[in-house]
């Protein structure tokens, strides 16, 4: 299996305060990568640095053979923690908008999506609710044929109706051939079935990684249940 992504030996340092500390890590085409962990400890960084949206203190990151740069980044679709479409765009202008910055958004894909969401394309943004305004940033991630897709907490602060059409949503557009996802989250029994792999972070550590069926059936338990016993 071919990696996408590989880092090593990766660190960022805010201050005197270490984000990330010496992340190793390979992740193949067709993986679903969870990234594991309670809020602070490193992996919106994490998902920064890969994206470019930030520069490592130390390590190196490659992106099919690439560091960060123009070509990753135009291949790398990343769900944002902020919000980050104009408010007054209906949700139609936005998906034009959005798609003429990206040669591999697919339309169709788009159209699937907002009508499995429930998605009025004449509602403006600044109107939808919030998880309404979720699940549309996920139509907008998730609508790019990108080989690489970074999710940062997907499910984050909305309702469960909501989460299952994410979830469900993730499962049936994810291209499982030639792209790999990393799905950051502390929710993970929502999601946790369509991970591969997981990274267990822990201030700015791996405190845990490995292939989700083989923690299962070490631990005999779920990946939410190792979660709490890592963290507790």
């Amino acid at each position: 299996m071919d990696s996408i992504l590989e880092l090593e030996g990766l660190k960022k340092r805010y201050g005197s305060i270490w984000a990330l500390d010496g992340i190793d890590l390979k992740v193949g085409e067709g993986e679903v990568l969870g990234l594991l962990g309670p809020n602070g400890s490193g992996k919106t960084t994490m998902l920064k640095l890969i994206a470019g949206l930030a520069r490592p203190t130390d390590g190196r990151i490659l992106i099919n053979g690439q560091k960060p740069g123009p070509v990753s980044k135009a291949h790398t679709a990343i769900l944002p923690d902020v919000d980050h479409i104009y408010r007054w765009m209906t949700v139609r202008q936005a998906i034009d908008y959005v798609s003429s910055f990206y040669e591999d958004f697919d339309h169709d894909k788009a159209r699937r999506l907002i009508e499995l969401m429930n998605i009025e394309t004449d509602m403006k943004v600044g109107h939808l609710s919030r998880g309404m305004s979720e699940r549309f940033k996920l139509v907008l991630t998730m609508s790019r044929n990108a080989e690489l897709i970074l999710l940062d907490e997907p499910l984050g602060g909305i309702d469960p109706t909501s989460r299952d059409k994410i979830v469900y949503a993730i499962a049936t557009e994810y291209r499982w051939e030639h792209s790999a996802m990393i799905i950051a989250t502390h929710l993970v029994r929502d999601i946790e079935s369509l991970f591969d792999k997981v990274i267990f972070l822990k201030s700015g550590q791996i405190a845990l990684y490995g292939s989700a069926d083989e923690l299962r059936e070490k631990y005999n338990e779920s990946v939410e249940d190792i979660f709490k016993e890592v963290f507790a």
